[in-house]
């Protein structure tokens, strides 16, 4: 049976990063003869040279370069596996779960994460996406290290850090309403159309009604990218993230009908995450990146 060791490996290694056995030996701490001896065995495991030793200086032969290209693959996994044991070793945590809320900017959310793998690359982030009060009953469960969207901060549970504004405004497809479109409208006007709504992802909390019409048909949508087409393709219209839309009102594919009657709203978007349980090393150094 053949026995490859891990001496034998970072032998033939060394060796192929120096040059020539007497730096490979040098680079080791090892003797000239005692690397000889290590590489001979390797080959007689192997079955096959390694090294061409015709010429002056020793090269690899085709089966030695390809075996070498293994070794040093197997070498840095070697490597990989270290660190991580040195990462969990010292605390830090495998994954982190994180659940993006759904009007929450998701480039300057991505920017920041994407910052934080680069920097931790032994910390796996989990990412997730909730509606409504999904991302917040999910930190509330211990389901969620941290949330990216719009909390309470009245709720003592919460500890959060401001991350952005952002505006929701009521919008429609050109021609979608019969009334005309104006200061005056009202919610009793936008009885008889169909409101496009989405599905709040929380599964035991009490649902949240922003907005809702609750006399009036709805289409129900899992999350504002579907929301905001089916208000395009005239299906519906209702309230979305001004970043999502700003481009279709300013070429004419969506109007805004906010008005005295009917309203946006400005939601402020923060980091949260509960304030009562000790935080974990990662989970402190990822609070810390926004």
């Amino acid at each position: 049976m053949m026995n490859i060791t891990l001496q034998q490996m970072l032998a033939l290694d060394a060796v192929v990063k120096q040059g020539s056995i007497q730096a490979g030996a040098k680079f080791l701490n090892k003797t000239h003869p005692s690397v000889i001896t290590v590489l001979k065995k390797l080959e007689d495991a192997l079955g096959f040279a390694l090294f061409d030793r015709s010429g002056y200086r020793s090269v690899l032969t085709d089966e030695g370069k390809k075996f070498h290209k293994s070794v040093k693959q197997i070498l840095g996994d070697m490597d990989e596996l270290k660190n991580q044991a040195m990462h969990l070793r010292g605390g830090e945590e495998g994954e982190l779960n994180i659940v993006v809320g759904d009007i929450t900017p998701l480039p300057a959310a991505l920017a920041v994460l994407r910052t934080f793998s680069k920097a931790h690359p032994y910390t796996r982030l989990n990412l997730f996406f909730g509606n409504l009060f999904g991302p917040n009953e999910l930190l509330l469960d211990g389901d969620a290290d941290l949330i990216i969207h719009h909390i309470d901060k009245a709720d003592a549970r919460y500890e959060y850090r401001d991350f952005c504004k952002v505006q929701v405004v009521p919008v429609a497809a050109p021609g979608f309403l019969n009334s005309p479109v104006g200061s005056a409208l009202r919610y009793d006007d936008l009885k008889g159309h169909t409101q496009c709504i989405i599905r709040d992802t929380s599964t035991h909390s009490e649902k949240l009604n922003r907005f809702v019409l609750n006399d009036a048909p709805h289409l129900t949508v899992g999350d504002q990218y579907t929301k905001k087409e089916v208000i395009v393709q005239g299906m519906g219209w209702g309230h979305m993230p001004l970043f999502l839309v700003e481009e279709e009102l300013n070429n004419g594919k969506l109007i805004s009908i906010a008005g005295k009657h009917i309203k946006g709203i400005k939601r402020e978007i923060v980091i949260a995450r509960l304030s009562a349980p000790e935080k974990g090393i990662m989970a402190q150094r990822l609070w810390q990146s926004f």
